[in-house]
């Protein structure tokens, strides 16, 4: 019997709502766990995962400008959380971390299903995603790879819904997502070649369409408008100005990626072995191996049944795991986190074609029945494996080292002293909390001393003179605290990046403050610390 048109509204409607309460049951899930291990307050410089994170609280909270490329839409949108009534400013930035991992893990929701058109599917892959070790490390800090990867796949949906709806609307709203994307992070500049292969694929007369075409680009660049801030806010001399993009040479430096450059094609081909070996363990803290068998069957479901899809998310998939191991730096595990995004869409297909699989069997009907139920339950849960040991691993609800290390200084550094540290929370102490701007801050450390950067408070001076005055082209730092120890006393944090044995070689020792605040004595000299 013919079902009738109002029967399947209503079916379309249901299913809808099955898709709707399942995605934000998900997001909601992920939430809670990103809430119950989200850090509390200022973070610390640390090696590798928080290399950025204190730096990036204190701009975002200042309206300051970030190294690498700016970051200008991270900045601006995170600062919108600190005017949330609860919790300290630096809280409310780890916050806007949990709520940009969530819309990710949302979006892989969203984009599972319309690639596996099972909910179930899409479900277990967005867990999987959002539970991964590096990704959840990411999630309950400051941190703008969480940013990076909603961005990413905002774009994906749009063109996953044009080729579905076939409306020019989707397209040009990808394209501007697609530039969009770039003020975060320059890995997601791939996603916009990755969007013209597959343009090309499902419909190649669309890309002859001039104005089309043009609207395409005007919105591509429209969506770089972001970047205007960091001009602008550079004119207003605001603090953590790093770079001081005030000329085109510097902006271009700045949103180009600065300094890290240099860091990039830094491997052989004999040691890409190793580097990809290197890729394969930190998966595999991510994804367990039947997880990574599903992605493997879902990405052969597609190159058989979806060349389009196939082709656009194998482009993305090996373009940045080969960007990411010839990047020479400390936290490249977070590099790898686009990767496992494409990885989390591939399961969603591999899951999807062993439903599928299960469902065609020839089995009686009770048989194949109880089979699902249990194949279902058992690819809902397989995510959940190993959470509690990510869970430990993870957890950052009690890391008060910053506040700590902050508390220190205030009662226990000289007067007037000098300290010298490493992009760290006393940029928050003193922007923020507005406490100790009786002290001198010097970072002498690389990568401080080639940016354009207050790397020295609270001298309002340029960066050669900076460099003139504090010595910061001596990667040691032991001539930053030889002049400051002529000024009174000079105080360390215990940081590795500080190689502590320089000073030792020096002739300076070293008296424990408290916690990890020293205080570096010059050779012939006695320690203003009391003990």
């Amino acid at each position: 019997m013919p079902v009738s048109l109002a029967a399947k509204k209503d079916g379309l409607r249901r299913r809808r709502l099955l898709v709707a309460l399942t995605g934000g049951a998900v997001a909601a899930f992920v939430f809670a766990i990103y809430l119950s291990t989200l850090a509390p307050t200022v973070l610390f410089y640390d090696r590798p995962l928080l290399l950025d994170a204190a730096m990036l609280q204190t701009q975002a909270i200042v309206l300051g400008i970030a190294g690498g490329t700016g970051s200008p839409t991270w900045l601006i949108l995170t600062h919108l959380f600190t005017y949330l009534p609860f919790g300290d400013p630096a809280y409310r930035t780890n916050l806007a971390s949990a709520v940009y991992s969530t819309g990710a893990v949302l979006a892989v929701f969203a984009a599972g299903y319309l690639l596996s058109r099972r909910v179930l599917a899409a479900a277990a892959a967005a867990l999987a995603f959002g539970l991964g070790t590096t990704f959840w490390s990411v999630a309950v800090i400051a941190e703008i790879y969480n940013l990076n990867a909603l961005l990413i796949l905002l774009p994906l949906i749009s063109l996953l819904l044009w080729r579905e709806r076939r409306r020019d609307r989707y397209l040009l709203l990808a394209a501007f997502l697609c530039g969009f994307a770039m003020t975060n992070h320059l890995t997601s500049g791939l996603v916009a070649p990755g969007a013209a292969l597959f343009v090309a694929i499902v419909d190649w007369r669309k890309l002859l369409r001039w104005r089309l075409v043009l609207g395409a680009a005007a919105l591509f660049l429209l969506g770089f408008v972001p970047y205007v801030y960091l001009p602008i806010r550079a004119s207003m001399n605001p603090p953590m100005n790093e770079w001081n993009p005030d000329s085109f040479d510097r902006f271009w430096t700045l949103v180009s990626g600065g300094d890290h450059q240099n860091l990039l094609w830094a491997f052989g081909p004999a040691e890409i072995p190793g580097r990809l070996a290197l890729y394969g363990s930190f998966l595999l803290q991510n994804y367990n191996l039947v997880l990574l068998m599903l992605a493997v069957a879902g990405f052969v479901a597609l190159l058989l049944r979806d060349r389009a899809v196939a082709l656009l998310t194998g482009f993305l998939y090996f373009g940045w795991v080969f960007h990411a191991i010839e990047y020479n730096i400390f936290d490249v595990n977070l590099y790898f986190i686009t990767s496992y995004i494409v990885l989390a869409l591939w399961m969603a297909v591999g899951i999807g074609v062993v439903l599928e699989t299960l469902e065609a069997a020839r089995l009686p009907e009770g048989v194949r029945g109880a089979v699902l139920v249990v194949a279902s339950l058992a690819l809902l849960l397989l995510p959940l494996y190993g959470l509690p040991e990510r869970y430990e691993r993870n957890d950052m609800s009690e890391a008060y080292r910053g506040r700590e290390n902050i508390e220190a200084v205030v009662e226990h550094a000289e007067r007037g002293a000098t300290i010298l540290h490493h992009r760290s929370e006393l940029w928050y102490m003193v922007l923020v909390e507005k406490r100790r701007r009786d002290l001198t801050l010097a970072d002498p450390w690389f990568p401080g001393r080639q940016r354009y950067t207050d790397i020295v408070w609270p001298d309002d001076i340029d960066y050669i003179t900076t460099n003139l005055r504090w010595g910061t082209n001596d990667y040691t730092g032991v001539s930053t605290a030889q002049e400051a120890a002529d000024r009174g006393a000079v105080y360390i944090l215990e940081q590795d990046s500080a190689g502590p044995h320089n000073f030792y070689d020096a002739g300076f020792r070293t008296v424990r403050v408290e916690g990890h605040l020293f205080e570096l004595v010059p050779p012939g000299r006695e320690p203003y610390t009391q003990r």
